[in-house]
């Protein structure tokens, strides 16, 4: 009796150890992550590293429209206390919802890119920039005849920011600052068009 239950013994502990390799085996038969997709994760990480890529075109697109685009906000603070057309109020709060972020995002590249914001005045030679002149007779203008030059003024400095968008988009190599500068010439084009049909009725 003692042989049959060694024996009995034996074959459970055989058993168990051949189920215990098995085990094992089909653990193991799960195979490792491969090193080929443990370093696939770092191809997910350049987009960060692309989109900190950026050229002279990208620095100078954000430090001369920053001013051009604070112009346009002045132009628009003046024609809630000036302008007689609803139409040309509307327009102006538009602009100056829409531009006011732009520089707020514009500065902030060109802070991550270690580049100097733009200081001090307007430089005229900016396309579409308008003079202190012309600046001092809006402000002085009142009811449609700020109405008429306000439109025709944002028309001139809307034309001067799609020159400077499109030589973005052409020269540019910041993802985003490219992006920006083909929403700038999107929507100043249609309100190029607005401020259009809006003369031919004031």
């Amino acid at each position: 009796m003692f042989t049959s239950t060694s024996r009995r013994i034996s074959l459970a502990v055989a058993s168990g150890a051949g189920a215990l390799v098995l085990l094992t085996a089909c653990g193991g038969s799960e195979p490792p992550v491969p090193a080929a997709a443990t370093s696939s994760a770092v191809p997910s990480a350049t987009p960060s590293a692309t989109s900190a890529a950026f050229n002279d075109a990208d620095v100078m697109f954000a430090q001369m429209m920053i001013p051009h685009h604070r112009q346009a906000v002045e132009m628009a603070d003046l024609a809630p206390g000036r302008a007689a057309d609803k139409e040309i109020k509307d327009l102006a709060a538009k602009i100056k919802a829409a531009q006011d972020p732009e520089i707020q995002t514009m500065r902030g590249w060109l802070q991550e890119w270690g580049k100097p914001l733009p200081t001090g005045g307007m430089d005229h030679a900016m396309p579409g920039i308008m003079s202190e002149e012309d600046m001092k007779k809006l402000a002085a203008a009142k009811g449609a005849a700020f109405d008429r030059m306000f439109a025709k003024l944002m028309i001139a400095h809307h034309n001067g920011a799609i020159d400077m968008a499109r030589t973005e988009v052409r020269q540019g190599a910041d993802p985003e600052a490219k992006e920006l500068a083909k929403a700038i010439e999107t929507a100043q084009q249609a309100e190029v068009a607005q401020m259009r049909a809006l003369l031919e009725r004031l």
